[in-house]
């Protein structure tokens, strides 16, 4: 196991004011469909729900974050989703959403936090 500790100001320091607006907001909006904890990984940061891994923030960029939502079955109908990728040899397919903007997190973006939240029917 790992030993090396990582911290989410690793991540945060240096991020201008708008990407720090956008990644509150989206752990807030996480939080009102459940309590998420936030998990600073070696190359990312982890969101998970109390029982598993439920999405992870891939990068904070000067006016962005992206954010990835690992499913069991791809979800092609959506407008939110720039791609979706199969990992290989896995059922996994993960689903990127890029924001750009605090109301880029709309209802179809909150019912893909949901199913992630509450696990895939």
């Amino acid at each position: 196991m790992d030993s090396e500790e990582y911290y989410l100001s690793d991540f945060l320091i240096g991020k201008s004011d708008h990407t720090l607006v956008l990644f509150n907001h989206f752990i807030n909006r996480f939080n009102t469909i459940g309590n998420v904890e936030v998990v600073p990984l070696k190359s990312m940061i982890g969101l998970d729900n109390g029982h598993k891994r439920i999405a992870y923030i891939t990068q904070l960029g000067k006016n962005f974050i992206h954010v990835v939502f690992p499913f069991k079955q791809e979800y092609p109908d959506n407008l939110c989703f720039q791609k979706i990728a199969q990992v290989p040899g896995q059922q996994q397919f993960n689903h990127h959403f890029r924001m750009l903007n605090v109301e880029d997190v709309n209802e179809e973006v909150i019912s893909f936090m949901k199913l992630a939240y509450l696990g895939e029917v």
